[in-house]
């Protein structure tokens, strides 16, 4: 398959024209910069020039006196591969033209044009790319020479260019076979995607973010497919990115790219997108050059793979838009043959993805919304759970609940719980009575495991929560203009135990709060008190209006700690997260 099928670069740079053009560009150029200070051109703009030397289609770069690199344009950097970094303000013995100094001496010493190739024994430096015509010009001041223009052009000669050709293709070879070897080494798609963000960073980027399509969303076909909510599964970056990186999605969350951003248009397309950032690109400060691949495998788009680099590297090409596709689309096998296997499993995946599902249906003076993160991988099945039971006259009953244990015994008492609330929950008994029953069927069964629980009531039409806990965490209540509120609550013992005593509590609803209801994963740390963990949340400044998905993904970003430095997968909690939040809204 050619790259114009399968990886055509949106905004790639045009055709090179003809290469004696070119020459006759730098010529002109060059000239033109041993003019500035001379005494017939006082009336020159050195602003003007630098700016022309800016947007030239040729390498120019700019020696003084002592051979010191002193300026140099992105096309330079482009052709010869080299990053700024690693020469400006450094002596040229010092750089990957340390082969030409003896030239370039001689350049100073007689204001002679020279000329060389690059690419054999005798050419100017070996880290310079083969195939390349490098011709150095004195650069005049005051009547004499103080510095050294120099111009590289591509060699027009065939056997060249089937060398560099040749060198290309063994690159793509070899990077192809790194690949294979250190991205999709499991079935799991939280590392598969981690491998491929580590094999991106440093070696051919800056910055490497992954987001995929969550495990039981269905492919979008490439092409045609249009922005949606994806999961953000990797992300890695250089040292001088990683502090701009807070304020990004971190892995684990969710992001809905921007319409007219470089990843939408990827997405929508199935193209690569070349560019550089702008105002609707979500990147770190700091990134000059955004490269957005496809990753899509046997004809479906599983996610994106971005890639960034700063302006002290040498910008992404059209080249190597295409050798990263091939890289993008190798990912996307592995990415989704985990994907594939993940939907393949038996009885554990499909009591997970009960788990995981939406809760009931809210009457619709209620919005809702709700999140579930596992501790480890997406196969781990936990006992956190969460359900809504629509009840008579605007009534909705919210649960938060959290068995014991992981495993699938877990998630068979989860599911035992949840069938017995909805069935108690149907007789109309006030929240601490339906935990007073629950409590009596749980512990008749010996096999059950103890669970906290949470519930509340929601009356819109009154205006009032009712609330009562058997053993579960506080839930925090989110106001505009205010801090968050915990709402302490009479706490019985957990559900299972056959003790009793439960009690439920009245607390004003208001239009436009939010009421949270989570699990202990969100805020207990190991080794540390629990009356410091729910501190640490009520101390959050969390967005009171807007889109409640927001909402649960601010609360993660501020909660969840982030990956080690050394593997970006998934969100280091501790243990399994359950959110659901609720706001009351008009009819």
């Amino acid at each position: 398959m050619h790259f114009r099928h399968r990886n055509r670069a949106e905004g790639s740079p045009p055709a090179p024209p003809d290469t004696r053009s070119l020459a006759a560009t730098a010529a002109a150029l060059a000239a033109r910069l041993g003019s500035i200070t001379g005494s017939d051109h006082g009336d020159d703009d050195p602003g003007l020039v630098r700016a022309v030397l800016a947007d030239a289609p040729v390498g120019i770069a700019v020696l003084d006196e002592h051979l010191r690199w002193h300026h140099l344009n992105a096309a330079f950097t482009t052709t010869t591969g080299l990053r700024r970094a690693d020469l400006l303000g450094r002596p040229v013995e010092a750089t990957a033209f340390a082969g030409a100094a003896a030239t370039l001496r001689r350049v100073l010493a007689d204001g002679r044009d020279r000329e060389h190739a690059t690419g054999g024994p005798d050419g100017p430096g070996h880290a310079v790319p083969p195939g390349l015509r490098v011709r150095y010009r004195p650069l005049r001041h005051a009547g004499r020479t103080t510095g050294v223009i120099v111009v590289v052009l591509d060699d027009p000669d065939p056997a060249r260019d089937q060398l560099r050709e040749l060198a290309q293709a063994r690159a793509r070879l070899a990077l192809l076979d790194a690949a294979t070897e250190r991205i999709g080494t499991t079935l799991d798609i939280a590392t598969t995607c981690t491998e491929l963000a580590d094999f991106a960073v440093p070696g051919i980027a800056d910055l490497a973010v992954v987001d995929v399509l969550p495990p039981e969303a269905e492919p979008a076909r490439a092409g045609r497919g249009a922005p949606r909510r994806l999961h953000r599964a990797a992300v890695r970056a250089v040292p001088s990115l990683t502090a701009a990186l807070a304020d990004l999605a971190r892995p684990g969350e969710s992001i809905r790219h921007r319409e007219d951003s470089a990843a939408a248009r990827s997405f929508t397309g199935g193209i690569a997108v070349l560019t550089e950032p702008g105002a609707e690109d979500t990147c770190p400060a700091g990134t000059a050059s955004l490269l957005v691949l496809p990753l899509a495998a046997r004809g479906d788009l599983v996610g994106l793979l971005t890639l960034g680099r700063t302006a002290a590297t040498p910008p992404f090409t059209s080249d190597e838009a295409a050798l990263f596709g091939d890289l993008a689309a190798r990912a996307a096998t592995g990415i989704d043959n985990a994907r594939r296997y993940t939907r393949s499993q038996g009885i554990a995946l499909e009591l997970q993805r009960a788990l995981l599902s939406e809760p009931g249906n809210p009457h619709q003076n209620l919005a809702l919304a709700s999140r579930y993160l596992p501790s480890g991988s997406s196969s781990v099945v936990g006992g956190d759970w969460y359900e809504t039971v629509r009840l008579p006259f605007g009534r909705t009953l919210l649960a938060m609940g959290d068995v014991m244990g992981h495993g699938v015994e877990a998630a068979v008492d989860m599911s035992h719980y949840r069938s017995a609330l909805r069935d108690i929950a149907g007789m109309d008994l006030p929240p601490h009575r339906i935990l007073r029953q629950l409590d009596t069927v749980i512990s008749a069964d010996d096999s059950a495991r103890p669970a906290t629980c949470l519930l509340a009531l929601a009356d819109p039409g009154r205006g009032r929560w009712t609330l009562s806990s058997a053993g579960h965490l506080p839930p925090a209540l989110i106001t505009p203009d205010q801090p968050t509120e915990l709402l302490r609550l009479p706490t019985g013992p957990p559900l299972g135990t056959g003790l009793g005593g439960y009690e439920q509590t009245a607390h004003p609803l208001v239009p436009g709060q939010t009421l949270l209801l989570y699990t202990d994963g969100l805020v207990e740390r190991r080794g540390e008190d629990i009356d410091t963990s729910l501190d640490r949340l009520a101390a959050l400044r969390l967005p009171a209006t807007g889109d409640l998905d927001d909402l649960l993904d601010a609360v993660l970003h501020s909660l969840v700690p982030p990956p080690s430095p050394t593997a970006a997968a998934s969100p280091a909690a501790e243990d399994d997260i359950a959110l659901l939040a609720a706001r009351a809204q008009p009819r």
